[in-house]
Order: structure tokens, then C-alpha cells, then sequence
């Protein structure tokens, strides 16, 4: 078979499997079409499918087939990544500061000090750390992996519970949207490279003043050439950041947070994130599935995975409760909170694949990391929707304070 063949024969597996077995199957309840095709992802990797079948797995995923894949997987989530960016609302964010900031700051400090102390924990045993990792970025870079809220999964979980327009919908969208500036903040500290941090500061200086001449492009262009453009953003952003050190989804969410959603309409920025999702990221969890590994066998990853799941749905829920006692919220607002804020998702496989890219964590944490982002968004919706229903009973949810 020739290359482009196969090439069709993998893609195939990859968008009919998973397909199948959430239809088939019915798991939208537990596991949404996203979870399984990463969990697909993972099962298609070298660690299961290929410890089974090595010589087939060899076969369809063979080095030729791997790079083009990557490089679909690589477009895919850089206008993810853009499209979080455009989403972000800091206007809204900063009319409740306080309460935001309160909030935000506690759901992310407090799951960020959980992971840091078992990513403390892993470092004491061999193969954990990648190779160019200082001890504070394997660290910092493992607590924050704890702590991501993947805002895009959340809105659709909130979606698919029928409260995404509530008060305290719009509520917990602020506070993720304050995590999610924290989030790539903090990566791009662990991020920085002495070595380059001439091109790195460069790279900002550049970025700040072409924002300036790009935004007042986009208020004078028409609907049609502001997406064309906006690609062109995207684009150079990725590639001077990449350039930078800083990695290339670092400029795709610098390039979408500084464009205006209202300079799109909202309905086509919806369908092109529901398009992106239904055509690129399936090819990207694949790709993410194959740098799994499990060297250091199925236990201690299983083992690890655990335990940042602990640190990750733990930490958030304490922060939670803590900001309902500061902030005095109504019985049940924070559970309820607590659970949607520490769903992973996609931008904690993002962020885990950065940290690999850069060798600050191995493939074994890495596959540990993706087991958690699994584990903490499919509990979600099964633990939040009787509590839910429990707080609409009592007519907490329309009378919350916005």
C-alpha cells in the first residue's frame, strides 16, 4: 500500500471507532464524543493497540503517516487554542473583580499547591522529570497541569446541562476565564529560556507594538477579510513565539486573546470551533494517543495518574469551598462550582503536550497527566447533574446573584 493509503486507512480508524462506540455505545452521559476519542487516542497508542499488534500498529502508524498526522493535529489546535483566546470576556471579569478574582485565585492556588506536592512526590523516584527540566519547572509545570479548567469543554458541559446562560453559568465562566489568563501566564514563565531570552523579550516587544497596528486593521476591515486576516495573525504569533522558545500555542492564545469576539459574529465563531472539534482534534488526540508510553509500567502510571487526579479534583473542590465561605455563597453553589472548574479537557492535554515537547516532563508523566485530564472531565456531568437538579429544586441557580 502506498503511503497516502494508509495515511487514509488511519485516518479512518481514527474518526470511525471512536464514532461508533459513543453511538453505539450511548455514552454521552458519562463520557462525551470528545472524551472518547481521546481515551481512543490513547488506546490506539503504542502502549495498548501497539503492545498487542506491534507489527500492524508499525504498519498504520508508520513514521510517514505519524508526520503528516502531527502536522493536521498541529493546525487543529492552534486555532483551538486561538478560538479559547477570542472567547476570553475580561470585560466582564473586571465589573466583578473582587468576587472573580476571589474565586479564580483560590480555584487555581489552591488544586496548584496539591499538584506541586505530588509532583514533589513523583521527582523522588527516577523516570518521572524530563531531561531538560529544572526541579521548579517539572514542579510548577505539574501543579498547574492540576489546576487547568478547560474553559472550551466547560462551555460545552454547561451546554449540554442546560445552564450555560444562568447567572451562575456566566459565573463560572468568569472565574475559568481568569484561570485560563493564569494558566498561560505561568507557562510562559516556565517557558522562558536564559539562553533566548533576548529573542523571548524581543518577541514580546514585537508582539505588543504589531498588536496595537493589527487591532485597528481588523476595526477597519470588512467580516470576510477579518478571518483571513486573523490567520495571518495566528500564524506569525505561533511562529515568533515558537521562534522565541516560548512554543508555538503560546502565540496562538496570545493572538486570539487580543482580538475582539464582536468582531466576528458569535454564530460563526461557534461553527467554526464545533467544525475544528469535529475535523482537526480527533486527528490531534490521536496523535497526543501515540506519544503515550508506559516504560515504567501500568501500575505506577496508573498509580500516578491517581494521584494527580486526587491533587487535581481535590484542590479545586477545598478552593471552592473555601471562596462559597469568604464570598458567603448559598448552600450547594460550591460543590457545584468546585466540580465544573476542574474539568481538563483539552487544554490540559495542550498544556501536557507542551511540557513533553520541551522535555520538562516524560512520556510516563505525560500518559499520567492525559489519564487524569480523562478521569476529572468524565466525572463531571455524572456528579454534577443531580446536584444540579438539586440546587434548581430549591431555585438557587435562577436567583444566584450575577
Amino acid at each position: 500500500m502506498s503511503t497516502t493509503e494508509i495515511f487514509l486507512l488511519a485516518m479512518l480508524i481514527i474518526f470511525v471507532v471512536p464514532y461508533a462506540i459513543w453511538r453505539l455505545g450511548r455514552t454521552d452521559y458519562v463520557a462525551p464524543l470528545v472524551i472518547v476519542q481521546i481515551i481512543m487516542g490513547v488506546v490506539l497508542g503504542p502502549g495498548v493497540l501497539g503492545a498487542a499488534f506491534p507489527e500492524y500498529h508499525k504498519f498504520v502508524f508508520n513514521p510517514d503517516v505519524v508526520k503528516t498526522l502531527n502536522g493536521i493535529a498541529q493546525w487543529g489546535v492552534m486555532l483551538f487554542v486561538m478560538l479559547a483566546g477570542v472567547e476570553l470576556d475580561l470585560k466582564k471579569v473586571w465589573t466583578y473583580r473582587r468576587e472573580s478574582a476571589t474565586t479564580a485565585g483560590l480555584a487555581l492556588g489552591t488544586p496548584l499547591l496539591f499538584g506541586c506536592a505530588a509532583a514533589a512526590l513523583l521527582m523522588s523516584y527516577p523516570g518521572w522529570m524530563g531531561a531538560r527540566a529544572a526541579p521548579w519547572q517539572f514542579t510548577l509545570g505539574t501543579g498547574m497541569a492540576c489546576a487547568v479548567t478547560a474553559l472550551p469543554i466547560l462551555v460545552l458541559l454547561m451546554e449540554k446541562l442546560d445552564f450555560l446562560r444562568q447567572p451562575m453559568g456566566q459565573r463560572i465562566l468568569r472565574y475559568a476565564s481568569l484561570d485560563d489568563v493564569a494558566i498561560w501566564g505561568v507557562l510562559a514563565i516556565i517557558m522562558l529560556d536564559f539562553e533566548r531570552i533576548g529573542r523571548q523579550l524581543g518577541f514580546l516587544v514585537a508582539f505588543t507594538v504589531l498588536t496595537f497596528v493589527f487591532r485597528r486593521l481588523m476595526a477597519r476591515l470588512g467580516q470576510t477579510d477579518r478571518w483571513y486576516v486573523a490567520m495571518i495573525w495566528l500564524i506569525a504569533c505561533a511562529f515568533g513565539a515558537d521562534w522565541a522558545g516560548l512554543h508555538f500555542m503560546v502565540g496562538a492564545f496570545l493572538a486570539g486573546v487580543v482580538m475582539d469576539a464582536d468582531w466576528f459574529e458569535q454564530e460563526h465563531l461557534d461553527a467554526l470551533f464545533r467544525n475544528v472539534l469535529l475535523t482537526l482534534m480527533p486527528v490531534f488526540f490521536l496523535s497526543t494517543g501515540l506519544r503515550t508510553k508506559w516504560d515504567l509500567g501500568g501500575h505506577a502510571v496508573f498509580f500516578a495518574g491517581g494521584l494527580l487526579l486526587f491533587a487535581s479534583v481535590g484542590g479545586k473542590l477545598a478552593g471552592a469551598h473555601i471562596a462559597g465561605k469568604v464570598l458567603k455563597w448559598k448552600d450547594g453553589e460550591a460543590s457545584i462550582i468546585g466540580w465544573l472548574l476542574q474539568t481538563k479537557g483539552l487544554i490540559e492535554i495542550i498544556f501536557a503536550n507542551i511540557l513533553l515537547d520541551k522535555q520538562i516532563i516524560t512520556s510516563e508523566t505525560f500518559t499520567a497527566l492525559l489519564l487524569m485530564a480523562v478521569g476529572s472531565t468524565m466525572l463531571t456531568v455524572p456528579v454534577v447533574h443531580p446536584k444540579l437538579h438539586r440546587v434548581r429544586h430549591r431555585g438557587l441557580v435562577n436567583q444566584a446573584s450575577s
